[in-house]
């Protein structure tokens, strides 16, 4: 069971090829709130306990024995390395790219997950409501799957503090490895809202930018890239 509120889907198909939208399809319940930003709770010790209730709720579910089922987030962190380079070049005039590359070359170098749990996927502002500072809905349930523990803590990154995020992994029992690939993941995924975004959704791109500014700043990563 959830600790909050969480869309379901009351309908769903598939479109015909001869219609606008040529792909399967649902309509969701109603969940009230605010949408969460970047930085508005970055300094509530009650959303990060949140946060972790949320995601043990998320790791407490049976992953049936499946295995993660497929690339990109949530898998082995090399296979975004092409993907990663189209944003260094897209983002050559918006980041200190030189810098940014030598904090992936770190990151693609970790050890895999030692396990996979059940995740969100995509923890990000956007998909989670607030109320005052605690969170009360989650929103886009559609990626709900086995994959590496350290995915979901993505969240930790796009909208904590280096005091909050503390708590989460003090909290969750973040061990190095698993903290580290949570950096990763939310590294990854930062990279390319930047450029993609940067024209047709201004507030995604500036998601992008905080968190690789938290990456970046964070005591530890920056002494990758203190001589850089």
């Amino acid at each position: 069971m959830l600790p909050v509120p969480h869309t379901r889907a009351s309908c769903h198909g598939r479109s015909r090829v001869r219609y606008d939208y040529p792909l399967p399809w649902s309509v969701q319940t109603w969940v009230p709130g605010i949408t969460a930003t970047p930085n508005g709770l970055s300094h509530s010790e009650p959303f990060a306990r949140d946060l972790v209730a949320l995601i043990c709720s998320f790791r407490a579910a049976d992953t049936r024995g499946r295995p993660f089922a497929s690339t990109g987030r949530g898998g082995d962190l090399k296979e975004s390395d092409e993907w990663m380079e189209v944003c260094f070049h897209e983002s050559t005039d918006l980041l200190p790219v030189d810098r940014l590359r030598t904090l992936w070359e770190a990151f693609r170098s970790l050890p895999a997950a030692r396990s996979v749990v059940m995740n969100h996927s995509d923890l990000i502002p956007g998909n989670l409501l607030v109320e005052g500072d605690r969170l009360i809905g989650v929103l886009d349930g559609g990626g709900f799957a086995p994959a590496d523990p350290s995915l979901d803590l993505v969240a930790a990154w796009h909208m904590l503090d280096d005091g909050r995020r503390a708590l989460i992994r003090n909290d969750l029992a973040c061990d190095e490895l698993e903290w580290w690939r949570g950096a990763a993941w939310a590294f990854q995924q930062a990279m390319g809202l930047v450029w993609y975004y940067r024209e047709t959704n201004p507030g995604m791109s500036a998601l992008g930018q905080s968190t690789l500014a938290r990456i970046s700043n964070d005591q530890v990563f920056s002494k990758l890239t203190s001589t850089t």
